[in-house]
């Protein structure tokens, strides 16, 4: 799911409105609109035009509560990045593979579940496997210090844990884009 300030089903809106438009998207009967037509040139105040962050936000294992995972993808949105939201339950694998097919500079894993020590490592070493280690990984949740402090050491770029600023988030992934060449 891509979020956007162009709904298909509203035309444009100022706060992106999910609705129950007519793109199937989510369990139970619910559909929600796109939200797609991503700008992908950003204007730079210099006047030099770069391509936006592209950030890929997923939701790992079981963990059921993507509140947080939804906030920061609409932040890191209204920052002017593009964002992948990959939806609840995610498998490493699918992580992986979602993110070399959206060609995402970040990897954001929101984890509540207390998997992070299995599932992270695991997203990296995938990522390594298909010569993608450029792709940042940034983990956000309930992550206690030692367990942040080993993530790290695994080569994990930033771990956020409660209280961290969405404006942290978003100042961290401007400040610590790989670099790549425009094709």
């Amino acid at each position: 799911m891509r979020f956007d300030a162009n709904c298909r089903c509203h035309g444009p809106s100022s706060d992106s409105q999910l609705c129950a438009g007519p793109s199937a998207f989510g369990g139970g009967g619910r559909s929600r609109c796109a939200l797609t037509n991503l700008t992908r040139i950003a204007t730079m105040p210099s006047g030099m035009s770069v391509l936006p962050v592209r950030v890929l936000v997923a939701k790992p294992g079981l963990d059921g509560h993507d509140r947080g995972a939804k906030v920061i993808a609409r932040a890191l949105r209204d920052a002017g990045m593009e964002v992948v939201y990959t939806g609840l339950r995610q498998t490493p694998e699918q992580i992986v593979s979602a993110a070399l097919q959206e060609d995402v500079e970040f990897i954001g894993l929101s984890i509540l579940s207390g998997a992070h020590m299995a599932i992270v490592p695991r997203v990296l070493a995938l990522l390594k496997e298909a010569d993608a280690a450029d792709i940042r990984v940034i983990v956000g949740g309930i992550i206690p210090d030692a367990d942040a402090e080993t993530l790290l050491s695994l080569g994990v770029a930033r771990v956020f844990q409660p209280g961290a600023s969405l404006e942290g988030i978003v100042d961290f992934l401007r400040a610590n884009r790989p670099s790549r060449e425009l094709a």
